[in-house]
């Protein structure tokens, strides 16, 4: 996967992503609510500033998502273990930014717009683009 300059970085980036297959699942809700879960080890990834040619790797580590839309079409998603979060310029908070988040992340979805707002976050991160500079 490629993003352009501003995207996920202040620098064009690219992300290789190779590794473990997850375990996903879904469940049907009687309220109409639909629940996806995808959890695993979690996939190796690399990151390249295509301008600098620097690398960033990181190894799967254990990942775990929800992901629940309700009958209205509305989203969360709730993430927790290792996970790369890439934020773009249109989101809350505006990236752009690519995150690894050690920990847990609550989002709320606009599925019209596939807009993100972050509603919580605790644990550790590591700013991917900052690693990269």
């Amino acid at each position: 996967m490629t993003l352009d300059a501003g995207q996920a970085c202040s620098f064009p980036l690219r992300v290789d992503v190779t590794g473990a297959p997850q375990v996903n699942k879904v469940f049907d809700g009687v309220d109409g609510r639909v629940r996806f879960l995808s959890a695993g080890k979690g996939s190796d990834l690399v990151f390249t500033d295509l301008a600098a040619g620097k690398t960033f790797t990181l190894a799967g580590n254990g990942t775990v998502s929800w992901t629940t839309i309700d009958a209205s079409g509305s989203a969360r998603i709730t993430v927790s273990g290792h996970n790369v979060l890439i934020y773009f310029p249109t989101d809350i908070p505006a990236g752009p930014s690519t995150t690894l988040v050690a920990g847990r992340e609550d989002i709320a979805v606009d599925l019209a717009t596939f807009k993100f707002t972050r509603l919580s976050r605790t644990g550790h991160t590591t700013d991917i683009c900052a690693a990269l500079s």
